[in-house]
């Protein structure tokens, strides 16, 4: 039977598309099943089983935390990271608590490594609640942190990249009040020796979203140090009632960054207090408490001050490029919204 070249090379072609079609809808289905391969589920009961699944965390894990109250300072080393696409996931089961079991000693939670969530459970009794040392692109969901000695939750030596979102913050700065903010981020000046060799604590781009901070909340709501850039801080919630004025905290949040976005939050302030103003910019370093912006915030003040006080000049330089902007609104400060004229 005669065959044509034609009839052929349409058939070699033919077969040729079939069998590349083929390749990439098999290569497709192992990427799919690739994809789709279950986390390894760690499920804990004792607080030796959780040291010992925070210590050797693989990326992709699961780590689920039966009910109980766990007593121990529990650390995540920077051995023990995820990726970027495979997150480490903590979570709890209801009614589970981290503890030291006391306020005067240790960090209940010691977190060292990057891309982990943290998920649905409490921090209580411990010096400092969680402290995240160079530890980045993290996210600390749904957690309640109470009953701390000093600050709840401490974004340190170059931190970066992390979310805080939804978590409740009360009771802190049992031991220390001047020293009880509920979020701080970065480190003061005097501590970069210690923390970041003498250099600004880069802890760089964090967001902190819709928690609930206060009451008892001796020091500042959250303190924005000096060192620190590109942060948002949006839609929360702070309560006053039980700031000390110790240490300088006489308002919701202290910013001393740069380039911070500030707005949609909601301040309450219950008098007696002694808060004077709902939110402070203050140059502590030369060339840091700038180019920072406010809006939309409400700002219930019952006090002296204003709204939003932008200390212009410090003995350590000045405050500038700063804005406010008219979305905001205040209610009882007696200086009004602000000390510098408003941004449309």
């Amino acid at each position: 039977m005669y065959i044509s070249k034609n009839y052929m090379k349409r058939y070699w072609l033919l077969a040729l598309s079939f069998l590349v079609c083929s390749f990439f809808a098999m290569a497709q289905k192992t990427k799919q099943k690739k994809n789709n391969v279950a986390m390894r589920l760690v499920s804990v009961g004792s607080v030796n089983e959780l040291k010992n699944a925070l210590q050797y965390a693989k990326p992709g894990d699961s780590i689920v935390i039966a009910t109980g109250t766990y007593t121990g300072k529990f650390v995540i080393p920077a051995s023990a990271g995820g990726k970027e696409d495979k997150y480490i996931v903590l979570e709890a089961k209801d009614g589970v608590i981290l503890e030291t079991g006391d306020i005067n000693s240790g960090y209940v939670l010691h977190h060292q490594a990057s891309y982990w969530k943290l998920k649905g459970f409490t921090v209580k009794n411990g010096l400092k609640g969680i402290v995240l040392d160079g530890a980045n692109y993290n996210i600390l969901e749904g957690l309640k942190v109470s009953e701390i000695g000093e600050e709840g939750i401490h974004l340190r030596k170059f931190s970066s990249h992390n979310t805080i979102r939804n978590c409740e913050i009360s009771y802190v700065g049992k031991k220390r009040p001047g020293y009880g903010e509920g979020i701080y981020i970065g480190s003061a000046v005097s501590n970069w020796e210690k923390y970041s060799n003498g250099q600004p604590d880069k802890c760089d781009s964090n967001k902190v979203i819709g928690n609930i901070i206060g009451p008892f909340v001796t020091a500042e709501s959250i303190d924005i140090k000096e060192g620190t850039t590109g942060g948002l801080i949006k839609g929360n919630t702070f309560y006053s009632e039980g700031i000390s004025g110790e240490n300088s905290a006489d308002s919701w949040i202290d910013v001393k960054g740069n380039n911070y976005l500030i707005e949609d939050n909601k301040g309450i302030n219950k008098q007696p207090s002694v808060l004077r103003d709902g939110y402070q910019v203050n140059c502590a370093v030369a060339g840091w408490g700038s180019y920072n912006e406010f809006k939309n915030n409400i700002s219930e003040v019952n006090a002296d001050g204003y709204a939003i006080n932008v200390r212009l000049k410090s003995s350590k330089g000045e405050a500038v490029g700063n804005k406010v902007f008219t979305s905001n609104k205040v209610n009882n400060a007696k200086s009004g919204l602000s000390n510098i004229p408003l941004t449309n």
